[in-house]
C-alpha cells in the first residue's frame, strides 16, 4: 500500500474546483492510503468527503520559521507520492523539500510535472485534468456530492440563495449592495425566499438586504462549508459574485447566476455546474453599471 499526499491550500473556489480531482485521486488509489494536506477552514470539510484516510494542516508557517519548516519537510518526506493540486511558488518549495521526483505539479524536476505551454490559458477545472492526465489519472468524472448534499439545515422554502460578499482584497468584484436588495425583493415577490450567505464580515450587506426586504434570512458567518453545501443543494436559486461560495452553489446542483467584473475572467475561473445551462455568468467591466433587470432576467 502507498502513501499517497494530496496538497490543495486555499481558497474555497480552488478548493471547490478540487472535488473531482479528488475523488479521482482516491479512485485511481482505492487500495492507498491518500492524506489531504490543507489549510485549517477546509478540515471539516475534508474530513467528512469520502476521499481521505487523514488530513493535515498546513500552517503555512514564515519560511523563516526553521522548526516549522523541518516539520513540513519531514512530513513531506513521509509519502510515496504526491499530488500538488494548488502548484503555487509556496508548494513548488514543497518539491525541493520532499527530496525526491515522485510528484505531481508544476516543480522543475518532477517526474509527473504539468509543463504544458497553455497551463495559464486554461480553466482551473480543464488544468486540473491535464495535470492529472499527465500523472496517469485519465478519467475525472463530476464527483458524487451526495455525502454533502445531506447536511445543514431544511430551510422551509423554496428559497434563493444571495452571496453579496467577496474577499476584502476585491472590492471591485462585488455588485452593488443595494441592487442585491433590489433583487431580494423582486425574489420575495415571485415567491422565493432570499437567504443570505457568506462570512461573518458580509453582516452589514445582509443588513442593508434585510432592510428593503424584511422576509430575507440572514445566515452569514453562522454556517459552516458543511451546511452551506447542503443549504447550497435545496435552494432553488443562488445569485452572487464571483467568490467561494457561488463555486459550491454551482458544484451542489443550484442553477446558478454569477457577477463578474473586469477583476476576473469567467474563461479562467468561472463556476462549473453539474449540466449545461445550470450557470450563467453576467460580466460587466464595471458592476456598478449592471442593472437589476439583467440579473432578474437571468433568472428565467
Amino acid at each position: 500500500m502507498q502513501r499517497i499526499l494530496v496538497i490543495r491550500l486555499s481558497a474555497l473556489g480552488d478548493f471547490v474546483q478540487s472535488f473531482a480531482p479528488f475523488a479521482a485521486i482516491r479512485e485511481h488509489h482505492r487500495h492507498d492510503s491518500v492524506t489531504l494536506l490543507t489549510t485549517a477552514p477546509f478540515v471539516e470539510l475534508a474530513r467528512a468527503s469520502p476521499w481521505f484516510d487523514h488530513v493535515e494542516v498546513d500552517p503555512r508557517a514564515p519560511w523563516h520559521n526553521l522548526r516549522a519548516v523541518m516539520a513540513m519537510r519531514g512530513l513531506l518526506r513521509r509519502y510515496d507520492f504526491i499530488y500538488d493540486l494548488q502548484t503555487s511558488r509556496r508548494t513548488t518549495r514543497y518539491f525541493h523539500l520532499s527530496g525526491h521526483d515522485a510528484w505531481s505539479g508544476i516543480a522543475r524536476g518532477a517526474r509527473a510535472r504539468h509543463d504544458n505551454p497553455q497551463r495559464q490559458a486554461m480553466h482551473n477545472r480543464a488544468r486540473q485534468r491535464d495535470q492529472l492526465r499527465r500523472a496517469g489519472i485519465a478519467e475525472v468524472p463530476e464527483p458524487d456530492l451526495s455525502w454533502l448534499a445531506a447536511h445543514g439545515p431544511h430551510l422551509p422554502g423554496p428559497y434563493a440563495l444571495l452571496v453579496p460578499g467577496t474577499s476584502p482584497r476585491h472590492p471591485v468584484k462585488r455588485w452593488p449592495v443595494e441592487r442585491f436588495a433590489g433583487l431580494a425583493s423582486r425574489l420575495w415577490a415571485r415567491g422565493l425566499r432570499p437567504v443570505v450567505v457568506g462570512g461573518g464580515a458580509d453582516a452589514p450587506l445582509a443588513a442593508a438586504i434585510s432592510a428593503a426586504c424584511d422576509a430575507t434570512l440572514d445566515l452569514t458567518g453562522r454556517t459552516s462549508l458543511l451546511e452551506l453545501g447542503g443549504i447550497a443543494a435545496r435552494a432553488a436559486v443562488a445569485v452572487g459574485n464571483d467568490t467561494g461560495p457561488m463555486h459550491l452553489a454551482a458544484a451542489m446542483g443550484a442553477p446558478c447566476v454569477v457577477l463578474f467584473s473586469h477583476a476576473g475572467d469567467p474563461a479562467l475561473s468561472a463556476p462549473m455546474g453539474r449540466g449545461p445551462g445550470q450557470v450563467r455568468v453576467l460580466r460587466a467591466h464595471d458592476l456598478a453599471t449592471l442593472h437589476i433587470d439583467r440579473v432578474a432576467a437571468a433568472l428565467g
